[in-house]
Parts: structure tokens; sequence; C-alpha cells
């Protein structure tokens, strides 16, 4: 295949702490693994750690998309590539479902108490994205029929638990965000294919029997 000038330098070019340029994450999502992004909305420069947006009240600030909206998502290196140019600390929005994972979400201490939980009997999972306040694990695309039946069949679901599904979104490491930085708490095995991620149904049961068999409250957030 012939390689395109100047991307091989964009993929791995890296900050100074370390962590990939935003562009080079967002190439790597959209080109590699095949994951439709696009970049969410500013944080409000005269307010840090407010959205951008118009929502004084906004609850995920800089973590979603505003302009464009959702529906501009794309696998287009060039469109990626333009930009992250004209924006280059963007943070980076996964468009949930369709050819891109779905996740399910949980409050942070609740989540890294039920992952010790699976990672003891053994449970394999994927990529998990980790924000301050909720980490997402990433799991294969369902419907909103599958993930209902799913629910629908179950005594008890932990009203803090989220779903990331079809015409969703997610931010992305190494996104900056008003809550503060986006990382992997379990980051996917180097390679160029798109990462492994496990079906819904495995990861809500295993989630909701960790949170049962360890007796953690999941507070609402």
């Amino acid at each position: 295949m012939r390689e395109i000038p100047g991307r091989r330098r964009r993929l791995l070019s890296r900050r100074s702490d370390g962590r990939p340029e935003p562009i080079s994450a967002a190439l790597t999502f959209a080109t590699q693994w095949r994951w439709p992004v696009l970049p969410g909305v500013a944080q409000d420069p005269r307010h840090p750690g407010r959205c951008g947006c118009p929502d004084p009240e906004c609850t995920v600030p800089g973590a979603h998309p505003f302009d464009p909206g959702l529906l501009a998502a794309t696998t287009d290196a060039r469109m990626v590539g333009w930009w992250w140019t004209n924006r280059p600390t963007a943070p980076i929005i996964l468009a949930t479902g369709g050819t891109a994972p779905c996740a399910v979400s949980l409050p942070a201490l609740a989540a890294a108490r039920a992952l010790g939980a699976l990672d003891r009997v053994g449970m394999r999972l994927g990529p998990v994205v980790a924000s301050p306040t909720r980490w997402s694990i990433l799991v294969k695309p369902y419907s909103l029929e599958q993930l209902g039946e799913l629910l629908h069949a179950k005594d008890f679901v932990p009203g803090s638990l989220r779903f990331h599904g079809e015409g969703g979104y997610l931010a992305l490491p190494p996104s900056e965000t008003g809550a503060g930085q986006i990382r992997w708490e379990r980051a996917p095995l180097p390679g160029s294919a798109s990462p492994w991620v496990p079906d819904v149904e495995a990861v809500v049961d295993a989630v909701v029997d960790a949170l049962t068999r360890t007796g953690v409250s999941a507070p609402e957030l």
C-alpha cells in the first residue's frame, strides 16, 4: 500500500508529556480502527472547567459534539486531519454504534472495584476509557432492542449504569475536558487492527454480578 507522506509522522507524534497528540490519536481511531470521530466542543476560555456550548448548566463540559454535530462523525483522514489542524486541542468524540464500539459506563469508584472483581474471576475485557468521574467499558455494537431485552431479563440493574449505543457518543483519550483528562484505564493492545471488545451481555452480566457480590453502592453521577 502506498504510504501517504507525513501520515506516519502524525500518527506517531507525541507531546512533551509522552501522550500522543490529539491529531495523531484521532487519525489512528479513524483510519486504522475505522471508528468515526469528530471534534468535541471546546471549554470556555473565560471560565476553565465550563463548557463552550450555549448551555451554562452543561453536565459534560467539553466532552460532547456541538459544531459540527454528531452526524458529521467520519473515518475520512482528510476531514479528521483538517479538523484537528484547525482545532489542535479539541477533544476526540467517538460516535458509538454502527461500525464503532458501544460502551457501558459507571461511576469511577464502583468501576475500579468491579474491574478488580472481574479480574479475579478471569473475565476478559477490552479497552476501558476513564474520566475523573466515570469509566466506560467498550463493547461490541448492540441495538436498542437487544439492550432492552437484556435489561428486562434482569431482576436488578444499578441505576448508575449508562449505555452509549447507536446515536450516542463518548470522549476518547487523550482528550482534555472540563471534567479533566480522558485516559485509558485499560489501553488497547498495540497493533494496527481494531481492538477486540466483548459482547454487551457479558459485560452487563459481569458488572452487575461484581457490584452485587462486592456490595458496592454505585451512586448516580
